[in-house]
């Protein structure tokens, strides 16, 4: 009996050993990250008939237990994910709304001063520092315009660079994962026994995949995880490991894209779609949602004001006399053909309207009998067999020079994207500002002196083909009433013949002789034709005089100048619903919105993670104060497991002392 109490002394004394040993476990590593607390599963040990009954014989551990809750953990994982995603967008878009935002930096103020200077011209179009000072003006506002494309580039290739980054740590934990499953499926198949520390590890693993990107994770009979990204791709299987990589787009090498590579060892581009959640998805989303559509956004504002400024400034004459030219510089839209192109065709793409533009990018797909153009925006297509053909203010055409397009063909044409890369100033000098007024236009002027009392005007002034050279000076008709008042008449200075044509009948006066007054009756000289008449049908007063100079783009015009500057305010973008301020502002409130979307929701995110990181820590969590509870109960135990088999010493010498 005293060697049976022994044995449950024995036993005990090995319990509470193994429960202090796993309380200090759990004290020790109350902060390792994924560490879940472990209780000892302890059970009596089997009984034994003695005749008059079962008698215990002491305990037994059954197993260490690690607790943890896989719902809990699959909510943490989501809420994760979730929450990395929306700040790795966040992280990137605050950049970009900062910057389009900056009342000093972004574009507005290039804008503002860019009209300010034309009206400055508008007012002074015949002084060179106001034509200088809106040239400077229009330098400024290009150099802003690449500036902002400049750094949005800059952001594109950081983002570059953590999507290369991001691939590698995903590659990487899933080899971890892998060599986990592997020790795990091991170990519990020798012991049967689950190995705690491990699981631990892999579910941190998997959670910090989960940064990452969106993860699905299957349970396997053997204690493995099964794990999947995007629509269902397996990126670890057992022991075995799927691998992404980074490939440039086949339609925009500049452009790399998440690709998973297959078992044979080819790639795959994954869809962004699928790319969901982490770090990873994140940035795809911004890229796809933020950036680009910024990017084509800040284009579009540089192509419709180089387009309509362009075209109003050709309308007009600079200080030479000579018609205007371009006043911007712009490249065509872009188009790439993808790298898996099979035919040797080529799409070109011209600007045709830039008020039907969008900022959309299109594919263009080749069935092997017809064309179909794909807004990416919102998915509408157009079909048809054969180019050109004009689509949202872009004119597209086939080059088969090289060959003909074949089935299965792509092409990716973006419009608008490089704009505000692309812009630039066409003219240095300027003189070649063309601020007066658009031919054809009369290029001379008729005025009626402001001291005439009579109510004779001018009017109806044109010119032939006669008319070749401006006038060397004013020609003045002053009406002389009182040096022969029956044959009262103009006289012309600097003398010119003149013809007066009434009725369809020409008269004609040479120079220096008077010319008379006939109400309606056309005036001409030079190739210069104008008529003089008055509602009353009375002639001239003595001493009213009538002027025609030459006006052919002299300095002080300014007609064109103040249609120049009028874009500043003119809907010219978006089909007429948007001026070029309004389309930048659209822009910049665009961007605001979603980032303040994304800090609110990130914030949410946050608060749902910590709630539900909390639910796990409740349950699975170091209470530091229970391990405290828990060290002095095993304590106790240990010492009362001691004091049993003091007892049973005691009872076994008193045995031996009977002997004696």
């Amino acid at each position: 009996m005293a060697s049976s109490i022994l044995s449950i002394g024995q036993s005990a004394l090995a319990a509470a050993q193994v429960g202090l040993s796993t309380t200090s476990h759990n004290i020790a590593n109350a902060a390792t990250p994924g560490f879940s607390r472990q209780i000892v599963v302890q059970g009596t040990g089997l009984s034994q008939n003695y005749g008059f009954g079962f008698l215990g014989q002491g305990t037994q551990i059954n197993d260490v237990k690690r607790v943890y809750n896989d719902f809990l953990g699959a909510q943490v994982r989501t809420a994760q994910t979730n929450k990395s995603a929306l700040d790795s967008h966040y992280a990137q878009i605050r950049q970009i709304d900062n910057m389009l935002a900056d009342p000093s930096a972004g574009l507005s103020p290039g804008l503002q001063s860019f009209f300010s200077g034309l009206q400055d011209l508008a007012t002074n179009p015949s002084l060179l520092p106001s034509r200088q000072a809106a040239l400077s003006n229009a330098e400024a506002l290009v150099a802003r315009f690449h500036s902002l494309s400049g750094q949005m580039k800059e952001i594109e290739q950081n983002v570059n660079g953590q999507v290369t980054a991001s691939v590698t740590t995903i590659n990487a934990y899933a080899q971890q994962i892998a060599q986990l499953n592997d020790a795990i499926s091991k170990a519990q198949g020798a012991t049967g026994k689950q190995p705690n520390d491990l699981l631990d590890q892999r579910d941190q693993l998997i959670l910090d995949l989960n940064k990452e990107i969106r993860t699905t994770v299957v349970k396997q009979s053997d204690g493995g995880y099964n794990v999947f990204i995007g629509n269902g791709q397996p990126l670890v299987v057992g022991t075995t490991t799927s691998q992404l990589a980074i490939t440039a787009s086949p339609t925009n090498p500049e452009r790399i894209e998440v690709a998973y590579r297959t078992p044979g060892g080819a790639l795959a581009i994954v869809s962004e779609t699928s790319l969901a959640g982490g770090k990873l998805g994140g940035l795809v989303a911004f890229r796809t949602q933020s950036l680009e559509p910024a990017q084509s956004a800040l284009g579009r504002v540089a192509i419709g004001l180089a387009m309509n400024f362009n075209a109003q400034h050709q309308q007009g004459v600079d200080l030479n006399g000579d018609p205007g030219g371009a006043f911007f510089t712009l490249a065509a839209p872009s188009v790439k053909a993808s790298a898996n192109n099979t035919g040797g065709a080529e799409i070109t793409a011209a600007f045709a309207d830039a008020n039907a533009l969008t900022t959309s990018d299109y594919r263009i797909a080749y069935d092997g009998s017809n064309y179909t153009v794909t807004r990416l925006s919102d998915r509408v297509s157009t079909t048809f067999a054969a180019f050109p053909q004009t689509i949202d203010g872009v004119t597209l055409d086939i080059d088969t020079t090289n060959g003909a397009a074949q089935a299965g063909d792509v092409f990716l044409v973006r419009p608008t994207i490089n704009g505000a890369t692309d812009i630039g100033l066409a003219i240095t000098d300027p003189a070649r500002i063309a601020a007066a007024g658009a031919l054809p236009v009369v290029p001379v002027g008729a005025t009626a002196a402001g001291t005439n009392t009579g109510d004779v005007a001018i009017s109806a002034l044109t010119v032939d083909g006669s008319y070749t050279t401006p006038l060397p000076a004013p020609v003045s008709f002053t009406y002389d009433a009182t040096t022969d008042p029956l044959n009262p008449a103009f006289t012309v200075a600097p003398a010119t013949g003149v013809t007066v044509t009434v009725g369809g009948v020409p008269t004609v006066y040479p120079p220096g002789d008077p010319v008379p007054f006939t109400d309606g009756a056309t005036y001409s000289f030079g190739g210069i034709s104008f008529v003089l008449s008055s509602p009353s049908t009375t002639p001239p007063a003595d001493g009213d005089a009538f002027t025609v100079a030459a006006n052919p783009a002299g300095p002080g015009d300014n007609r064109n100048a103040l249609l120049l500057a009028d874009l500043q305010t003119a809907r010219i973008l978006g089909d007429g619903t948007a001026t070029l301020q309004g389309a930048y502002s659209q822009l910049v409130s665009q961007v605001g919105n979603k980032s303040r979307e994304l800090q609110v929701t990130s914030t949410a995110a946050g608060r749902l993670l910590t709630e539900t990181n909390t639910a796990l820590q409740a349950e699975s969590g170091v209470n530091l104060d229970e391990e405290a509870t828990n060290l002095l109960r095993y304590q106790q135990a240990y010492q009362a497991a001691g004091k049993v088999m003091q007892v049973a010493s005691e009872m076994f010498d008193v045995l031996l002392s009977l002997g004696r």
